[in-house]
């Protein structure tokens, strides 16, 4: 029995450490070797890059079938899907040339394809991208992106706005699970710092078939940052300073990987004052001081890949009550303020098997938020604690067709130990089935799923019924079932074509159900409606595309019927002296899309021209609008790219003007918006010393120091404009 044992041992030891290895070369089309091609083997989070002679190597692979991406500036993608057999594997590359933006995988789509092979339009965008264009927080950078806008509180505060919709008709996703921070309230931000994220890609449109309640606006899915390369130690240092909040973004990230274990740690700290406007006075009290912590650990074999990822991230916000008052450059926030905890854990595990493989995603969140009046004692205190779980298992390849079943499921704990509640103590539990297909031929693709959710919603009753902060206990359980059909073809080579029609929902959240009470960052009393009923939407989009070599156009267009939309509107009732809001439910629509062009004329393939224009209206069943609609907006930018010598390398040069127009569509209670018109610059690349090299970025933001108030800024109703012009200086360092 012993040697029985020993053998076993043995043998599976050698299972599992079998050094399966994919080699070749990369080339282009008159065979010469291409130096410095990423490839990255996602289920692995294991990368590596071509030598001189193009050739490159990855090791520990499993057996079965992976995909593998090849990257590189200047060359058209490829995603292969490859199968892997016992020992040495050879794959050879051809890569062809092309002028425009790197073609990239799509991670929150199930199938994991290149946006050109994708069936829906998900908009991808590197952080590098943004932080080029000199924002001073993670959503400014976002609402640059067409379709994208956001509700803001100064420059501290804001939430994504994705055609129209917001709050938690919006879900965003960060290291593979949903980030759930009380997004209800309109003054509470995103809570996830750039600092440690590689991407985001955004779904703008129904997308419950793969995320459940909550995707019924669309998703922001925010890619971390990727492992060092395999045997490799890096490590990099960046400082930004921006002028016109006399701010501070520092960042230390360190990481180091071999053939099976990987590590990396990352810390930032964000610090700024009250933004100055255009006339030179500073809005008291918009200032906030961020800290933030990400660390990762990963382990892959020949059997399985996990990687467990960890998440601090501390907020101490300044609330603007006060408008323009006390003039001061000091970062220390007053009161009132928030403060904010967010503990995001997660574990991102694959199973490989000989044709097929499981995907289970675990995340735990924890949600601390405090808001503090005019003392240390917190006025409300709502901790959130939030278990997220998701299972995919990717069935074996038929042909052509690629299938995968899953659920998912949640677990949802909110609890008060303030002074006033704002919501009651509840429990949420979320459970969802779901299968999905993915068909392929010549250049077409056919996708479709279905879906089942429940969601059940118990409170507890608390204070004297019919006083303020008074809830009554509520039991609500909701259904749903939900799908989507998309399709995907090239007309001619250059041209492709996307229809998809997706339906989605969204249960009412505690706010909607149960509010009592005075929302002092809203400004108002809210009374919750506990008779609210599932929203539920479907939602048609029409994508095109046309590309050559030196020009590039896309149209989107949408249409988005929404039954049972929930929206606040006021009484005439004053309690308190706040104005009085209702929750009540109509049927809404939603239309509008983005349309662009990407322009770069022969032979000055260095100089590139950009325009887009996007647009959305919002209607009740009635005629009325709806509320927190962003206005249209016109975008333009052109940009040169050239290296200087030896000593600059990646060099940029853009001119960005942005044109937003009047918005007079809007609801009962919100006032007109006037247009303005903004006017960007930036510069930067890479300084090569001997052998010091860091990359830098200056940014001119609202260079004509422009006086505007944006339609969706939650301190219009004061009259107080935006930020002024802004200079952002960054440097970044390797180590």
């Amino acid at each position: 029995m012993k040697k029985i044992l020993i053998a076993l041992f043995i043998g599976f030891s050698a299972f599992v450490n079998a050094q399966n290895k994919i080699s070749g070369k990369i080339t282009d089309k008159d065979n010469n070797p291409i130096k410095g091609v990423n490839i990255f083997v996602s289920e692995l989070h294991k990368s590596s890059e071509t030598d001189e002679n193009g050739t490159y190597s990855i090791n520990s692979i499993p057996n079965g079938t992976i995909k593998i991406t090849y990257t590189l500036l200047g060359f058209a993608s490829q995603n292969k899907t490859f199968l892997v057999q016992n020992g040495e594997n050879n794959l050879d590359i051809v890569l062809e040339p092309t002028l425009f933006q790197m073609d990239e995988v799509i991670v929150a789509t199930s199938f994991h394809k290149l946006q050109s092979q994708n069936v829906m339009k998900v908009e991808h965008e590197s952080m590098k991208s943004l932080q080029q264009k000199g924002a001073v927080t993670l959503i400014e950078g976002l609402a640059t992106i067409p379709g994208i806008s956001q509700i803001s509180t100064g420059t501290s505060i804001g939430k994504p706005v994705i055609r129209g919709l917001s709050g938690n008709r919006v879900l965003v996703y960060s290291q593979g699970v949903r980030l759930e921070n009380q997004q209800f309230g309109d003054e509470h931000g995103l809570g996830l710092n750039d600092a440690g994220v590689e991407s985001v890609e955004i779904i703008k449109g129904p997308a419950s078939l793969l995320y459940g309640s909550d995707a019924l606006g669309g998703v922001l899915y925010f890619n971390p940052e990727k492992f060092a390369k395999s045997n490799t130690f890096e490590g990099d240092f960046s400082q930004k300073l921006f002028s016109n909040t006399l701010g501070s973004n520092t960042s230390l990230g360190l990481k180091k990987s071999s053939e099976n274990w990987k590590f990396l740690v990352r810390g930032s700290y964000n610090v700024h004052s009250d933004y100055k406007i255009a006339d030179g006075n500073r809005v008291t009290n918009t200032r906030f001081n961020e800290s933030d912590l990400k660390t990762g650990v990963g382990y892959s074999n020949s059997i399985f890949s996990s990687v467990l990822r960890y998440n601090f991230n501390k907020l101490d916000l300044g609330i603007p009550e006060n408008g323009i008052a006390e003039q001061t450059s000091s970062s220390t926030t007053q009161f009132p303020k928030q403060a904010v905890a967010n503990h995001l854990l997660s574990l991102n595990s694959t199973l490989f098997f000989n044709t097929s493989k499981i995907d289970i995603d675990m995340g735990f969140i924890s949600n601390n938020r405090s808001e503090f009046e005019n003392s240390a004692v917190a006025n409300l205190k709502m901790r959130l604690n939030t278990l997220n779980y998701d299972l995919k298992y990717h069935l074996p390849k038929m042909g052509n067709l690629e299938s995968i079943f899953g659920f998912q499921g949640m677990a949802q704990n909110n609890v008060n130990s303030g002074i006033e509640y704002l919501i009651p103590n509840a429990k949420t539990n979320d459970l969802g089935v779901f299968g999905t297909a993915n068909y392929e031929w010549n250049s077409s693709v056919f996708q479709a799923g279905i879906r089942f959710d429940n969601r059940n919603i118990n409170t507890e009753s608390y204070g004297i019924l019919g006083e303020e902060g008074s809830f009554g206990a509520v039991a609500k359980n909701y259904n749903s079932f939900n799908g989507s059909l998309g399709y995907k073809t090239d007309l001619t080579k250059k041209f492709t074509l996307r229809v998809n029609v997706a339906s989605g929902f969204r249960a009412p959240n505690l706010a909607e159900l149960t509010s009592n009470g005075v929302h002092e960052g809203a400004n108002r009393y809210e009374i919750g409606n506990s008779n609210l009923s599932t929203e539920q939407n479907i939602q048609t989009d029409l994508n095109l595309e046309y590309q050559n070599s030196h020009f590039e156009f896309f149209a989107n267009g949408f249409y988005n019927k929404i039954n049972n939309y929930i929206y606040l509107n006021p009484s005439p009732i004053i309690i308190a002296g706040y104005d009085v809001f209702n929750y009540y439910q109509t049927d809404a629509k939603l239309y509008g899309g983005e349309f662009g062009l990407h322009f770069h004329p022969h032979p000055l393939d260095w100089l590139h021209f950009e325009s887009n224009f996007e647009t959305v209206t919002g209607e009740k069943q009635n005629g009325d609008f709806l509320p927190l609609i962003p206005a249209n907006n016109w975008n333009n930018s052109l940009r040169a790219e050239f290296n200087v010598k030896n000593w600059l390398k990646d060099g940029f040069a853009t001119l960005n003007v942005s044109n937003t127009f009047d918005q007079k569509k809007v609801s009962g209670f919100e006032t007109y918006s006037e247009g303005y018109t903004l006017v960007n610059l930036g510069f930067g690349g890479q300084i090569n010393i001997g052998k010091t090299h860091f990359n830098f970025i200056i940014n001119g933001n609202n260079l004509f120091n422009k006086s505007y108030v944006a339609h969706l800024s939650r301190l219009k109703n004061d009259g107080i404009p935006n930020i002024g012009r802004n200079i952002v200086l960054g440097i970044n360092f390797n180590i």
